[in-house]
């Protein structure tokens, strides 16, 4: 490859690394602001050097969450010990438990009878389709990756769509059919995976976040208390908008609906002895979650970090089947984990202790204490609507990482708890619904070739704004009740 069709192949890559280069460059050879210290100086230009690569993907997201073991005991910042620590957080094993329990979940096939079980109760009327779509896809997202939900029901959304145009809606009603279908299930996941603390990657960064930062233990049904709430808010909404105001969805049941869902069922037949078994340790484990506060009372050993090792081990120890012998995964299975976005959780967070350890932190609150007349609902509004936007062209969980101590600098700054713009940080970089590249769902249906551009960013841009309302009133109403903030 010639260096020009490099730069024809990659001109965003490419400007990207250079220009973070350039900026980590320069910071380094002018001097530190007077009321800097040094180290803070250079912790800021590791900080710029890895917003840009992270913003432009100029290499892979977790390759670059990996600076910071080499450059901060370079530049004196922090030794290897301390820059590596946050790579074990406790947050990255809740998150490994919960992926192994997902993975063992899709290979027992029981988030598929889950899905077609909801399919099964709502009709085979196309608007109440898609609902069944979007609720069961928002269900299984809050504990399975958005990405492997969405992959998962694509296929059964796709034979739907099949049957809606041999019945004869093949005209304008159903292709509006196909589109919202497709957007619903992009949508939902999307969603529902604000619901939990491993619904997705921002949420679970967000908690390790807070207790390397600020030492605050953000609990499983803390978060679900916020996220659950969201969810059900969010998700009518989204339904609403996507059958009964963009797009004219016809009322008549899908012929062929009803005998299409009954072969899936067939298909299914009886519950398995592995689906018990991966549904009881599941259940086991989410309750676990859920009464972790209880739990501790009697046992403090105990959290969330703990229970969600647990139910991944049980996976790998409870037999399923006796001949042969065989347990609910295997470690060929469990190596499907997505470790990139483990190793980017633990570059975020160890760029966020050094920013705080160098005092940086403090230096960037004190810099926007004018923010302190604002009122506190305005600050989390402009907020949350930066980080939205900014989603649609850059990953979500990297969008995070790159404000989550911005946010939290800025919170110190003004005078209130940092929970009340990490928060909102958290959420919104999950909540850009516009573009293909805004979140993985959205590029998979549009991958599809159903989903044209056009439709996705009018529909994601109503979307972006309601929730551009509704995470700053979610916020400002409920985490001082949830965390109890003074």
């Amino acid at each position: 490859m010639t260096f020009r069709n490099f730069l024809a192949g990659a001109p965003i890559a490419l400007t990207g690394l250079l220009a973070g280069a350039l900026l980590f460059a320069v910071m380094m050879v002018i001097p530190a602001p007077a009321d800097m210290s040094v180290l803070a100086w250079r912790a800021a230009a590791v900080g710029v050097l890895m917003a840009t690569w992270w913003i432009t993907e100029a290499i892979p997201i977790a390759a670059t969450a990996l600076l910071p073991i080499v450059l901060f005991p370079l530049l004196g910042v922090a030794n290897v010990a301390a820059s590596t620590a946050p790579f074990a957080n406790p947050v990255i094993f809740l998150f490994l438990g919960g992926f192994i329990i997902a993975i063992a979940l899709e290979s027992c096939g029981l988030h598929r009878r889950l899905a077609i079980g909801i399919l099964s109760v709502v009709g085979t009327r196309p608007a109440n389709l898609i609902l069944g779509f979007m609720v069961a896809t928002a269900f299984i997202s809050m504990w399975v990756s958005n990405s492997a939900t969405v992959v998962m029901m694509l296929p059964m959304a796709t034979s739907v769509m099949a049957l809606a145009r041999g019945s004869g809606d093949s005209g304008a009603e159903g292709r509006a059919f196909d589109i919202a279908l497709l957007l619903g299930l992009a949508y939902a996941a999307s969603i529902g995976g604000l619901g939990t603390i491993i619904g997705t990657p921002p949420n679970a960064l967000f908690t390790g976040f807070m207790s390397e930062t600020y030492g605050v233990k953000i609990g499983f049904l803390d978060w679900m208390l916020l996220g659950v709430p969201t969810v059900v808010l969010a998700l009518p909404f989204a339904w609403v908008l996507l059958t009964k105001w963009l797009f004219r969805i016809g009322s008549h049941p899908i012929a062929g609906g009803e005998e299409m869902l009954r072969a899936e069922r067939l298909q299914l037949g009886a519950i398995s002895r592995p689906e018990w078994t991966v549904a009881i340790i599941a259940m086991l484990t989410a309750l676990a979650w859920i009464t972790s506060p209880l739990i501790e009372r009697v046992i403090p050993a105990v959290n969330d970090t703990g229970i969600a090792i647990t139910g991944a081990l049980l996976m790998f120890i409870v037999p399923v089947g006796m001949r042969p012998f065989r347990v609910a995964i295997t470690w060929k299975q469990a190596e499907r984990v997505p470790w990139s976005v483990l190793i980017l959780f633990g570059g975020g967070l160890s760029l966020a202790a050094a920013i705080q350890e160098t005092g940086l932190a403090g230096w960037i609150g004190g810099e926007l204490v004018a923010l302190a007349g604002w009122p506190l609902l305005l600050v989390i509004f402009v907020l949350t609507a930066v980080i939205i936007f900014l989603g649609e062209l850059t990953s979500n969980t990297a969008t995070a990482a790159a404000f989550l101590p911005v946010a939290g600098s800025l919170a110190v700054g003004i005078g209130v708890d940092p929970l009340m713009l990490a928060v909102p940080v958290a959420m919104a970089a999950s909540c850009s619904f516009m573009m293909p590249v805004g979140t993985p769902p959205n590029a998979i249906v549009y991958g599809t070739g159903s989903v044209p551009m056009r439709q996705m960013a009018r529909a994601g841009i109503w979307l972006n704004l309601f929730f551009m309302a509704l995470l700053p009133l979610v916020v400002y109403l409920l985490v001082a009740r949830v965390f109890r903030l003074a």
